[in-house]
């Protein structure tokens, strides 16, 4: 089989690695590909915004499968595009991405079918939404409707911080995507992410995960788009896995095939687990980045029958193995991001870092043009380790880590620092 892959990110890298794995393949593409990519699949300079472009491409190479990586794309309906063409895509159509690319549609899709999640109100206007925040109080948590690249989400903790959220939603600090705002009761709890291939109708539950959201060390400073991650999440029991399909993932499956618009893809439940049971925060219609990495790095079945099943309607036929092992990656950024940073900083000493057999380094933002290796995005590298438990992948993660020769990135150094402590107090 000929596949291509569409985006440029560690997630894609990822997703290339598995499935440069699988004996069905033949010739694996990816559009645009990064300096990591390059070393499992054929990166292709194609313009993914043209979809008939995209269509020429996947005719002119006998592209059996293209899985699309990244959420904007699928918002645009890039799947539908392909699917028109006659061509076999895993990746929602745009209606069914919804789930992600509005908040608000997702809020009022769980409010009518019981959906645990958090109380909310959705505002057009800046004055209603000011007023519903100085009535509520904080904490509160602020977020714009579309899509802001993970970093439209306020969790504000003051009264002051939320009508501030408010404010720049509608003053268009995150363009189009903050012309809606969804204002939510902040729930307490641990978070958790859950994933599920759907075709449709099945849906079949992948590992679990937890991600690192803000930038500092304590979970501290703004959000970002993921510092770090781990597989399997130790809060995540069996029996709150079974709740979460039984109340979250089913109905929702079911009522978007109600809707006529059935969801075919991966499903990333981002959840609280909360006093009462799971409850949704959000909706991602994509594998999540950083979380992707550590569940390639545990998943020993083949992927890319996977995805061919979740894109044909035949997931009922797959069943997939995972490792016992803890993965756990860690974020290397660009010294300023998720602000301002600077592009083209040389990085050394990966071949001796990604060395070991526990070890994998997925490139982010990077470039590789005659041997070099230049950062040129804001999240560069994942140094992604396996241990059997998470003290121990995260320590081969850091030793890993500080073989990476790049004075203009920085990373958190507390990656898993949850279920480390954790594993400690069950000693």
């Amino acid at each position: 089989m000929n596949i291509l892959v569409i985006g440029s990110g560690g997630r894609e890298h990822a997703l290339c690695w598995a499935v440069a794995k699988s004996p069905r393949l033949k010739t694996l593409y990816c559009a645009p590909g990064n300096g990591g990519v390059a070393g499992v699949a054929e990166c292709i300079n194609l313009d993914t915004d043209d979809h008939d472009a995209v269509v020429r491409f996947c005719r002119d190479r006998e592209i059996a499968l293209v899985v699309i990586g990244p959420e904007a794309p699928l918002v645009e309906g890039l799947a539908d595009s392909l699917k028109a063409a006659g061509l076999t895509v895993f990746g929602p159509s745009a209606s069914a991405a919804q789930l992600e690319g509005s908040k608000g549609f997702t809020k009022d899709l769980c409010a009518a079918n019981n959906i645990p999640t958090a109380a909310y109100a959705r505002f057009t206007e800046a004055a209603p939404a000011l007023a519903y925040v100085r009535e509520r109080g904080a904490p509160i948590v602020i977020k714009a409707d579309g899509l802001a690249a993970g970093k439209g989400v306020t969790v504000a903790e003051t009264e002051d911080q939320a009508l501030a959220a408010v404010e720049a939603c509608f003053a268009g600090s995150f363009g189009e995507a903050g012309a809606e705002v969804v204002i939510e009761e902040c729930l307490v709890g641990e978070e958790a992410s859950f994933f599920a291939l759907v075709d449709g109708a099945t849906a079949l539950p992948l590992a679990t995960a937890q991600d690192h959201k803000r930038v500092g060390d304590g979970d501290t400073g703004p959000n970002t788009g993921g510092m770090g991650a781990y597989s399997p999440a130790p809060v995540m029991t069996q029996a709150l896995c079974e709740r979460t399909m039984a109340e979250i993932i089913m109905p929702t499956v079911r009522a978007m095939a109600n809707a006529g618009t059935p969801f075919k893809g991966v499903l990333f439940a981002g959840l609280m687990i909360t006093e009462t049971g799971p409850q949704l925060i959000e909706y991602n219609v994509r594998f999540g980045d950083p979380e992707c990495q550590v569940l390639m790095m545990r998943l020993q079945s083949d992927f890319l029958a996977a995805l061919e099943a979740t894109a044909k309607g035949d997931l009922d036929g797959i069943d997939l193995v995972w490792r016992e092992e803890t993965a756990l990656t860690v974020v290397m950024a660009a010294k300023g991001y998720p602000g301002a940073y600077d592009k083209g900083s040389m990085i050394a000493g990966l071949d001796d870092a990604g060395s070991p057999d526990d070890v994998e380094i997925f490139h982010a933002g990077t470039r590789r043009e005659d041997g070099t290796v230049t950062a040129i995005g804001g999240r560069v590298l994942n140094v992604t380790a396996l241990g059997p438990n998470v003290a121990a992948a995260q320590a081969t993660a850091y030793e890993a880590v500080d073989r990476v020769d790049w004075p203009g990135g920085f990373c958190r150094r507390d990656i898993g620092y949850r279920a480390v402590a954790r594993e400690t107090s069950e000693m």
